[in-house]
């Protein structure tokens, strides 16, 4: 089999893992080295300069000894087996980049032997792109669950990004669908990397050249819509590991049906692509905007509104708080407001030093006033001709459409029907259905 037909299989198989973020690291090129590494962004994203940034995203091998039943390289899955050898991949990398398709690479595996070997195989290319190539673009690399902590701790000074896949939310579903994989097995190279990465830092503050340990961070992955496990769970994960363990991002990805189990969703189950934007607005708002999980959802609310986003959700619970005078509120409450953003509350903060703020200036400011006027009031008073009560602010947003996305994704058109009524939206805000 040529490298070509290698690509393929190998390219195709990695596109359930997510991996869609800036890469938060730069590096200069240098003299006798090959390539740079920007904040501006990875995988198709967009840089602050407009340019497209490609990796090349791929598996090292589809060989597999481990049965996930989720996953379509597992074990008992009858597929076609390939795998680069280190050789092979580094210099497909190195090829690509000089004929400018891609600006880095992503590398994952399935468990070729063991979890030593297939990391012994991962370094053994990535030195190859760093030592020999001398190939200074950005890496990202998934660890492997189970590997040794040196060898975890020699791919980490090689990459500029490192995850290791948590994939399901409880030891339980753990246990039902990938039963080679142990909480413990993932959690523990996770707080390695962490480690690692704080005492780089300290290092770097005391010597100039002291090697960088995954300079841009680790990530994770959370797989939305596989297991029962609910949303409340999930958030509730996401904002223990960021606080534990200092991840960039939680990234979720809503579970394709690849196999047929009993365990899992029908094959003919549509992605919960909604769900999983849902749970991306909640980790914005965990991140950036000072909510804690147990705010935006409980045990008695443990699945997030579909038709309307999380902060929106929290403020219709919570009219109580409202409306906020913009020209007093402090800053953490402004973050609250629905139609203001992180970039539109420190621009109200800085205006209203000079003098008071109207809803015209709102407006002037990028403040959605079509969200956010139903909780607030300029100089005491409310937007003129505007009652606000929870039903009036209710049947409001039910009539700004970008609050009623479609269950599943299409392309947009001007004579699109309405998919769902009002009726049917104001029960499902105040909690009837």
């Amino acid at each position: 089999m040529d490298i070509y037909d290698k690509l393929t299989i190998l390219s195709d198989s990695a596109k359930y893992d997510v991996a869609c973020t800036s890469s938060g690291v730069d590096r200069n090129g240098k003299l006798g080295s090959i390539g740079n590494a920007v904040k501006a962004g990875i995988c198709h994203s967009f840089s602050a300069d407009g340019r497209c940034i490609s990796l090349l995203k791929v598996l090292m091998t589809n060989v597999c000894i481990f049965d996930c039943k989720y996953c379509v390289n597992r074990v008992s899955n009858d597929t076609l087996r390939v795998g680069f050898t280190p050789s092979e991949l580094a210099e497909l990398t190195i090829n690509f980049y000089r004929r400018n398709y891609i600006e880095g690479l992503f590398l994952s595996s399935g468990v070729i032997k063991s979890p030593n070997n297939t990391i012994e195989q991962m370094i053994k290319s990535l030195e190859l792109l760093r030592n020999v190539y001398h190939f200074g673009g950005y890496i990202h690399v998934k660890a492997i669950p189970g590997a040794d902590s040196e060898l975890i701790t020699r791919l980490g000074l090689l990459a500029d990004r490192m995850s290791i896949n948590i994939e399901l939310p409880s030891q339980e579903s753990l246990k039902l669908l990938a039963p080679n994989k142990t909480k413990e097995s993932i959690l523990r190279p996770m707080g390695l990397i962490s480690t690692k990465i704080q005492e780089s830092s300290t290092d770097l503050v005391k010597f100039r050249h002291a090697s960088k340990f995954v300079p841009a961070g680790q990530s994770t992955q959370l797989i939305v819509g596989a297991t029962p496990d609910t949303d409340h769970k999930i958030i509730t994960l996401t904002e223990g590991l960021y606080k534990k363990y200092h991840l960039k991002r939680v990234f979720f990805s809503a579970y394709m049906p690849v196999a047929e189990h009993s365990l899992l969703p029908s094959v003919n189950t549509k992605p919960p692509l909604l769900r999983e934007h849902r749970l991306y607005q909640a980790d914005w708002l965990l991140r950036f905007y000072g909510f804690e999980a147990k705010e935006l959802l409980d045990e008695q609310h443990p699945n997030f509104n579909l038709q309307v986003d999380p902060k929106c959700n929290w403020a219709l619970n919570h009219l109580e708080q409202f409306p906020l005078e913009i020209n007093k509120a402090p800053y953490e409450m402004l973050l609250r407001v629905p139609g203001i953003g992180v970039t539109g509350a420190r621009r109200i903060l800085t205006a209203r030093k000079s003098s008071s703020i109207d809803f015209s200036g709102l407006k002037k400011m990028g403040i959605v006033l079509k969200r956010a006027q139903y909780f607030i009031t300029c100089k005491g008073k409310i937007l003129d001709g505007l009652k606000i009560t929870s039903d009036g602010a209710i049947r409001a947003l039910m009539a700004n459409q970008y609050l009623l996305p479609s269950p599943y994704p299409e392309q947009l058109s001007l004579f699109n029907e309405p998919f769902i009524t009002r009726e049917d939206v104001q029960q499902c805000l105040t909690g009837q259905i």
